[in-house]
Protein backbone atom coordinates (compact mmCIF):
# COMPACT_ATOMS: atom_id res chain seq x y z
CA UNK A 1 0.00 0.00 0.00
CA UNK A 2 1.95 3.22 -1.23
CA UNK A 3 2.37 5.67 2.19
CA UNK A 4 0.47 8.44 0.74
CA UNK A 5 -2.35 5.50 0.97
CA UNK A 6 -1.47 5.07 4.64
CA UNK A 7 -1.28 8.72 5.35
CA UNK A 8 -4.74 9.34 4.43
CA UNK A 9 -6.25 6.53 6.03
CA UNK A 10 -4.38 7.30 9.67
CA UNK A 11 -5.73 11.06 8.83
CA UNK A 12 -9.39 9.50 8.24
CA UNK A 13 -8.91 7.22 11.33
CA UNK A 14 -8.07 9.88 14.07
CA UNK A 15 -11.08 12.28 12.81
CA UNK A 16 -13.53 9.40 12.59
CA UNK A 17 -12.67 7.90 16.00
CA UNK A 18 -13.16 11.59 17.52
CA UNK A 19 -16.25 12.29 15.72
CA UNK A 20 -17.32 8.47 17.39
CA UNK A 21 -17.00 9.37 20.84
CA UNK A 22 -18.31 13.25 20.26
CA UNK A 23 -21.09 12.21 18.75
CA UNK A 24 -21.99 8.53 18.72
CA UNK A 25 -21.89 7.49 15.17
CA UNK A 26 -19.55 4.96 13.65
CA UNK A 27 -17.89 7.56 11.67
CA UNK A 28 -18.78 5.90 8.45
CA UNK A 29 -19.91 9.84 7.02
CA UNK A 30 -16.18 10.35 6.73
CA UNK A 31 -14.65 7.04 6.15
CA UNK A 32 -17.21 5.54 3.54
CA UNK A 33 -16.31 8.68 1.10
CA UNK A 34 -12.43 8.52 2.06
CA UNK A 35 -12.07 4.46 1.12
CA UNK A 36 -14.09 5.20 -2.09
CA UNK A 37 -11.99 7.51 -3.40
CA UNK A 38 -8.87 5.80 -2.63
CA UNK A 39 -10.39 2.53 -3.87
CA UNK A 40 -11.15 4.19 -7.13
CA UNK A 41 -7.91 6.00 -7.67
CA UNK A 42 -6.65 1.73 -7.25
CA UNK A 43 -8.40 1.18 -10.17
CA UNK A 44 -11.45 -0.63 -9.23
CA UNK A 45 -14.86 -0.87 -10.25
CA UNK A 46 -17.52 1.62 -8.51
CA UNK A 47 -19.50 -1.82 -7.49
CA UNK A 48 -16.64 -2.91 -5.62
CA UNK A 49 -15.37 0.21 -4.52
CA UNK A 50 -18.16 1.28 -2.84
CA UNK A 51 -19.11 -2.47 -1.18
CA UNK A 52 -15.39 -2.60 0.24
CA UNK A 53 -16.11 0.83 1.67
CA UNK A 54 -19.21 -0.48 3.23
CA UNK A 55 -17.65 -3.38 4.75
CA UNK A 56 -14.58 -2.42 5.95
CA UNK A 57 -16.15 0.80 7.41
CA UNK A 58 -18.44 -1.08 9.25
CA UNK A 59 -15.45 -3.89 10.27
CA UNK A 60 -14.12 -0.31 11.82
CA UNK A 61 -16.88 1.15 13.57
CA UNK A 62 -16.77 -2.08 16.00
CA UNK A 63 -13.65 -1.73 17.87
CA UNK A 64 -14.46 2.27 17.70
CA UNK A 65 -17.74 2.21 18.93
CA UNK A 66 -16.62 0.11 21.97
CA UNK A 67 -13.66 2.55 22.77
CA UNK A 68 -16.57 5.55 22.45
CA UNK A 69 -19.10 3.06 24.61
CA UNK A 70 -16.38 2.33 27.48
CA UNK A 71 -16.06 6.27 28.10
CA UNK A 72 -20.21 6.86 27.75
CA UNK A 73 -20.34 3.69 30.14
CA UNK A 74 -18.26 5.48 32.77
CA UNK A 75 -20.30 8.66 32.38
CA UNK A 76 -23.23 7.17 32.82
CA UNK A 77 -24.56 8.62 29.53
CA UNK A 78 -25.63 4.52 28.26
CA UNK A 79 -29.24 3.31 28.39
CA UNK A 80 -28.09 -0.55 28.29
CA UNK A 81 -31.07 -1.89 28.72
CA UNK A 82 -32.88 0.32 25.81
CA UNK A 83 -29.24 -0.43 23.46
CA UNK A 84 -29.53 -4.22 24.12
CA UNK A 85 -32.90 -4.70 23.06
CA UNK A 86 -32.67 -2.84 20.28
CA UNK A 87 -29.69 -4.10 19.57
CA UNK A 88 -30.65 -7.76 18.88
CA UNK A 89 -33.17 -6.11 16.46
CA UNK A 90 -30.94 -4.14 14.96
CA UNK A 91 -27.96 -6.97 14.41
CA UNK A 92 -30.51 -9.24 12.67
CA UNK A 93 -31.95 -6.62 10.49
CA UNK A 94 -28.43 -5.18 9.43
CA UNK A 95 -27.31 -8.72 8.63
CA UNK A 96 -29.80 -8.50 6.01
CA UNK A 97 -29.58 -5.25 4.72
CA UNK A 98 -25.72 -6.21 3.89
CA UNK A 99 -26.85 -8.86 2.08
CA UNK A 100 -29.30 -7.19 0.10
CA UNK A 101 -26.42 -4.73 -0.54
CA UNK A 102 -24.32 -7.03 -1.85
CA UNK A 103 -26.97 -7.83 -4.66
CA UNK A 104 -27.10 -3.86 -5.94
CA UNK A 105 -25.18 -1.57 -8.31
CA UNK A 106 -22.23 0.57 -6.23
CA UNK A 107 -23.56 3.33 -8.03
CA UNK A 108 -27.56 3.29 -6.73
CA UNK A 109 -26.01 2.40 -2.77
CA UNK A 110 -23.48 5.64 -3.20
CA UNK A 111 -26.39 7.98 -4.34
CA UNK A 112 -28.56 6.43 -1.59
CA UNK A 113 -25.83 6.89 0.88
CA UNK A 114 -26.02 10.61 0.30
CA UNK A 115 -29.52 10.99 -0.23
CA UNK A 116 -30.12 9.66 3.07
CA UNK A 117 -27.44 11.52 4.92
CA UNK A 118 -29.10 14.40 3.34
CA UNK A 119 -32.33 13.62 4.94
CA UNK A 120 -30.97 12.88 7.95
CA UNK A 121 -29.29 16.54 7.99
CA UNK A 122 -32.43 18.52 7.16
CA UNK A 123 -34.15 16.58 9.97
CA UNK A 124 -32.02 17.51 12.57
CA UNK A 125 -31.59 21.33 11.61
CA UNK A 126 -35.59 21.82 11.83
CA UNK A 127 -35.66 19.64 15.76
CA UNK A 128 -35.53 22.15 18.63
CA UNK A 129 -32.84 19.98 20.53
CA UNK A 130 -32.91 20.64 24.55
CA UNK A 131 -30.63 19.86 27.29
CA UNK A 132 -33.05 19.42 29.92
CA UNK A 133 -34.49 16.31 30.78
CA UNK A 134 -37.73 14.71 29.53
CA UNK A 135 -40.04 11.54 29.90
CA UNK A 136 -38.19 8.98 28.04
CA UNK A 137 -40.55 6.80 25.96
CA UNK A 138 -40.53 2.73 27.31
CA UNK A 139 -42.72 1.30 24.60
CA UNK A 140 -41.06 -1.81 23.58
CA UNK A 141 -43.06 -1.80 20.11
CA UNK A 142 -41.41 1.65 19.38
CA UNK A 143 -38.35 0.19 19.87
CA UNK A 144 -38.53 -2.58 17.55
CA UNK A 145 -40.22 -0.10 14.85
CA UNK A 146 -37.33 1.93 15.25
CA UNK A 147 -34.62 -0.67 15.17
CA UNK A 148 -35.19 -3.05 12.21
CA UNK A 149 -35.42 -0.18 9.79
CA UNK A 150 -32.13 1.30 11.26
CA UNK A 151 -30.53 -2.30 11.21
CA UNK A 152 -31.76 -2.46 7.38
CA UNK A 153 -29.96 1.04 6.30
CA UNK A 154 -27.09 0.35 8.05
CA UNK A 155 -26.45 -3.03 6.33
CA UNK A 156 -27.48 -1.33 2.78
CA UNK A 157 -25.72 1.40 3.30
CA UNK A 158 -22.25 0.21 5.25
CA UNK A 159 -22.44 2.39 8.32
CA UNK A 160 -22.62 2.02 11.78
CA UNK A 161 -25.99 3.28 12.21
CA UNK A 162 -25.49 6.33 14.57
CA UNK A 163 -26.62 8.76 11.75
CA UNK A 164 -29.85 7.59 12.00
CA UNK A 165 -30.00 5.86 16.00
CA UNK A 166 -28.56 9.49 17.07
CA UNK A 167 -31.77 11.32 15.74
CA UNK A 168 -34.95 8.31 15.96
CA UNK A 169 -33.21 8.50 20.11
CA UNK A 170 -33.67 12.50 20.24
CA UNK A 171 -36.73 13.02 18.28
CA UNK A 172 -38.81 10.08 18.54
CA UNK A 173 -37.85 8.66 22.43
CA UNK A 174 -37.05 11.60 23.81
CA UNK A 175 -33.38 11.36 24.84
CA UNK A 176 -31.02 14.39 25.77
CA UNK A 177 -28.44 14.62 23.06
CA UNK A 178 -25.69 13.17 25.41
CA UNK A 179 -27.63 10.22 26.56
CA UNK A 180 -28.52 9.46 23.00
CA UNK A 181 -24.79 9.61 22.00
CA UNK A 182 -24.26 7.35 24.59
CA UNK A 183 -27.22 5.02 23.74
CA UNK A 184 -26.44 5.10 19.95
CA UNK A 185 -22.87 3.53 20.78
CA UNK A 186 -24.20 0.67 22.77
CA UNK A 187 -26.48 -0.36 20.01
CA UNK A 188 -24.46 -0.37 17.19
CA UNK A 189 -21.59 -2.79 19.15
CA UNK A 190 -24.67 -5.43 17.99
CA UNK A 191 -25.71 -3.58 14.89
CA UNK A 192 -22.36 -3.62 13.30
CA UNK A 193 -21.92 -7.18 13.93
CA UNK A 194 -24.55 -8.72 12.05
CA UNK A 195 -23.65 -6.05 9.50
CA UNK A 196 -19.92 -7.44 9.18
CA UNK A 197 -21.43 -10.85 9.19
CA UNK A 198 -23.42 -9.95 6.56
CA UNK A 199 -20.72 -8.41 4.38
CA UNK A 200 -18.06 -11.07 4.73
CA UNK A 201 -20.68 -14.18 3.69
CA UNK A 202 -21.86 -12.13 0.70
CA UNK A 203 -18.20 -11.39 -0.77
CA UNK A 204 -17.11 -14.95 -0.52
CA UNK A 205 -17.22 -15.58 -3.71
CA UNK A 206 -15.02 -12.77 -4.65
CA UNK A 207 -15.44 -10.95 -7.73
CA UNK A 208 -12.19 -11.40 -10.28
CA UNK A 209 -10.80 -8.05 -9.61
CA UNK A 210 -10.79 -8.17 -6.07
CA UNK A 211 -7.72 -6.84 -4.23
CA UNK A 212 -5.55 -8.91 -2.02
CA UNK A 213 -5.88 -9.18 1.74
CA UNK A 214 -9.88 -9.53 2.02
CA UNK A 215 -12.37 -11.33 4.05
CA UNK A 216 -15.44 -11.33 2.28
CA UNK A 217 -15.82 -7.49 1.02
CA UNK A 218 -13.61 -6.65 4.06
CA UNK A 219 -10.69 -4.93 2.90
CA UNK A 220 -7.61 -5.82 6.02
CA UNK A 221 -4.90 -3.51 5.39
CA UNK A 222 -6.91 0.05 5.65
CA UNK A 223 -8.61 -1.73 8.76
CA UNK A 224 -6.11 -2.26 10.46
CA UNK A 225 -4.32 1.31 9.75
CA UNK A 226 -8.43 3.12 10.62
CA UNK A 227 -8.68 0.79 13.87
CA UNK A 228 -4.84 1.49 15.65
CA UNK A 229 -5.97 5.52 14.71
CA UNK A 230 -9.45 5.66 16.06
CA UNK A 231 -9.49 4.01 19.05
CA UNK A 232 -7.87 6.35 20.90
CA UNK A 233 -9.47 9.35 19.62
CA UNK A 234 -12.80 7.79 20.47
CA UNK A 235 -11.65 8.42 23.61
CA UNK A 236 -11.10 11.95 23.34
CA UNK A 237 -14.49 12.37 21.67
CA UNK A 238 -16.42 11.18 24.53
CA UNK A 239 -14.65 13.43 26.94
CA UNK A 240 -15.20 16.19 24.78
CA UNK A 241 -18.39 15.67 24.47
CA UNK A 242 -19.66 15.78 28.25
CA UNK A 243 -17.83 19.11 28.15
CA UNK A 244 -20.59 20.15 24.95
CA UNK A 245 -24.44 21.57 25.43
CA UNK A 246 -26.38 19.48 22.98
CA UNK A 247 -27.61 21.98 20.72
CA UNK A 248 -24.01 22.53 19.82
CA UNK A 249 -23.40 18.72 19.17
CA UNK A 250 -26.61 18.77 17.20
CA UNK A 251 -25.41 21.63 15.04
CA UNK A 252 -21.95 19.66 15.09
CA UNK A 253 -23.83 16.43 13.53
CA UNK A 254 -25.89 18.21 11.01
CA UNK A 255 -22.88 20.39 9.72
CA UNK A 256 -21.12 16.72 8.97
CA UNK A 257 -24.02 14.99 7.35
CA UNK A 258 -24.73 17.71 4.92
CA UNK A 259 -20.71 17.97 3.47
CA UNK A 260 -20.66 14.28 3.59
CA UNK A 261 -24.06 14.14 1.79
CA UNK A 262 -23.21 16.46 -0.81
CA UNK A 263 -19.98 15.32 -1.40
CA UNK A 264 -21.43 11.59 -2.24
CA UNK A 265 -24.48 13.14 -4.34
CA UNK A 266 -21.32 14.61 -6.25
CA UNK A 267 -22.65 18.21 -5.66
CA UNK A 268 -18.97 19.63 -4.91
CA UNK A 269 -17.51 17.99 -8.60
CA UNK A 270 -20.48 19.06 -10.08
CA UNK A 271 -19.54 22.95 -8.55
CA UNK A 272 -16.01 22.73 -9.52
CA UNK A 273 -17.08 21.71 -13.27
CA UNK A 274 -19.05 24.40 -13.19
CA UNK A 275 -16.60 26.84 -12.23
CA UNK A 276 -13.55 25.55 -14.54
Amino acid sequence: MPITTILILLGAGLGLGFLSGLLGIGGAIIMTPIQYWLYSTMGLSTDLAIKLSFATTLAVVLPTAASGAWRHNRQGTINWKAATFMGIFTSVAGFLGASIAARLPGSALKIAFGAVALAIGIRMVMVRISDVERPIRQERWLYVALAIPIGLITGILGIGGGAFIVPSLVMVLGYRMRYAVGTSLGIMLFTTVGSVVGYVVSGLNAPADMPAHTLGYIYWPAWLILTVSSIGMAQLGAIVAHKIHGRILNYIFCAVQFYVALNMLGVFTWLMNLFK
